[in-house]
């Protein structure tokens, strides 16, 4: 009853007539639903009490009023829908009119609800992941800064007791649990009390000097400026946890030291008096008992540095690239010590990545191995940089075996291939000698009159082979030298 007198309501305002032969139009409440008109069908939808109603009637041309956009075929938002036409039976479409945001009792729809419950909860957790973000960022770049600016004297006593000596640095550093040196700070502060006395070497890097530290003597290396990348890269491998062992040199401390017209880049390590093994060779022969030392502790030193310790406290792999007679220093006990690692690169099992140094600098050519000197080496395969390590090994043991005094006959040192390549080679003239020529340091017959000198002689072929998978390991060297000092009664 509602919808029929609100039908004649809105008949009797329109004017509603019947006009002969005119349009046609569906109608709400019309005998047969339909009515005809001179002027316009009309379609509207509206609401009543929360109740979608749709009404269709006819509109006479005088109430089709102003001309374009006729009062009664306007829409009201959210309340009212009309649409008139001008054709037979043209209001039969169902208009829609958009759902109140608010019904008739004034209560919260659903998705308003959620909007105005999730959107200030958003925002609360972002702000707080900002401000979580922050403090730690903070934190961190405090830690960082107190690491490399503190030298306040009064924390110096917890590291830097006076009557502490070098043997007693190095002890702390080996028993402090996290096998990595000694504190940044700490490192500064002995760098900055070590009274340099002589020079002792150069290379590419700058110089090595000895100096004084509380009456212990250390090594000093100077890099010069423009090799910053090196010092800094050498002392990143140097600190890599748990690489501390009796075969790699012992770092000690790195610092930068400014002093207004240029800047020193120190690395302070170990000293040694005999120098490296190449000095060594040159002014000494050895017995059968000190190749076996020299050859069983660099194997041993390698075979750690290879080495991969899993675990939260664990070590990476680690390949040195650049191994050769005078990279090894020789300990007054008589067995070597690795050094030089500023072209080391670590292997990061659970990524699976190799960290390459970040520098132009590559290894000793007349101690490439031929898959570096043709450059075939499979950059992306950590075992590939191991097995270069064997290579080079190889050579320095025939440089050892050919300084070993046995029944009074011993050989003068030489470099490997010094009787094929020049003094400085290029990579171009070691390509031809080892790659294409495929020749290696002469083993001399005599050795085989000697179990030591034939043992050492078979480790260097199985160290030369061209296939670098074919090659011995460091570790498989040190048990088959461990071995032989063994049957030799050599005391390590």
């Amino acid at each position: 009853m509602a919808l029929k007198r609100t039908a004649l309501a809105l008949s009797a305002l329109f004017g509603l007539i019947a006009v002969g032969d005119a349009l046609r139009c569906n109608c709400t409440n019309c005998e047969k639903n339909v009515c005809e008109t001179d002027g316009a069908c009309m379609a509207s939808t509206y609401y009543i009490e929360g109740k979608e109603q749709h009404v269709r009637i006819c509109i006479n041309r005088d109430n089709l009023v102003p001309p374009g956009q006729p009062f009664y075929c306007l829409s009201a938002e959210g309340l009212l829908n009309t649409h008139c036409c001008y054709s037979d039976y043209c209001n039969s479409i169902d208009l829609k009119v958009p759902v109140p945001t608010m019904s008739s009792g004034g209560s919260w729809g659903l998705v308003e609800l959620v909007a105005v419950i999730a959107g200030p909860v958003f925002l609360l957790c972002v702000l707080l992941m900002v401000g979580v973000f922050l403090f730690q960022y903070h934190q961190r770049a405090y830690n960082h800064r107190q690491r490399l600016e503190v030298e306040d004297p009064s924390c110096e006593h917890l590291y830097l007791a006076k009557d502490k000596t070098l043997q007693d640095l190095i002890y702390d550093m080996s028993t402090s649990g996290s096998g990595s040196g000694l504190p940044l700070f700490v490192q500064r502060t002995v760098a900055r009390t070590i009274v340099l006395q002589e020079i002792i070497g150069k290379g590419r890097f700058g110089e090595v000097w000895r100096g004084k530290w509380r009456g212990g003597d250390v090594a000093v290396k100077i890099f010069s400026s423009r090799e910053e990348r090196s010092w800094f890269r050498e002392a990143e491998i140097y600190q890599t946890i748990m690489l501390r062992h009796e075969n790699i040199l012992g770092f000690i401390a790195a610092d930068n030291k400014d002093n207004g017209t240029w800047t020193q880049l120190w690395l302070v390590s170990d000293y040694h008096e005999h120098g490296s093994l190449f000095d060594y060779l040159n002014r000494y022969s050895v017995t059968i008992e000190g190749m076996i030392k020299l050859s069983l502790s660099a194997a041993s030193g390698l075979a750690h540095l290879h080495m991969e310790i899993l675990g939260t406290q664990g070590k990476p792999g680690i390949a040195h690239r650049d191994l050769k007679s005078k990279n090894i220093l020789v300990k007054k006990n008589g067995m070597c010590a690795i050094a030089d690692l500023g072209l080391a690169v670590r292997h990061e099992s659970i990524t699976d990545t190799i960290d390459i140094a970040p520098n132009q600098r590559v290894g000793t050519k007349r101690y490439m191995a031929p898959e570096v000197l043709d450059e075939t080496i499979n950059m992306k395969h950590f075992d590939s940089f191991k097995c270069a390590d064997i290579y080079a090994l190889g050579l320095v043991y025939w440089e050892i075996a050919r300084r070993c005094n046995a029944g009074g006959i011993h050989e003068e040192y030489q470099l490997p291939y010094y009787d094929l390549v020049p003094s400085d080679p290029s990579i171009e003239e070691m390509r031809k000698v080892v790659c294409d020529q495929k020749l290696r340091p002469n083993v001399p017959n005599w050795w085989q009159s000697y179990e030591s000198l034939r043992v050492m002689g078979k480790i260097m072929r199985e160290c030369w082979y061209a296939n670098g998978a074919a090659r011995l390991t460091a570790l498989r060297i040190k048990k088959t030298l461990s071995q032989l000092s063994v049957e030799e009664d050599v005391k390590m």
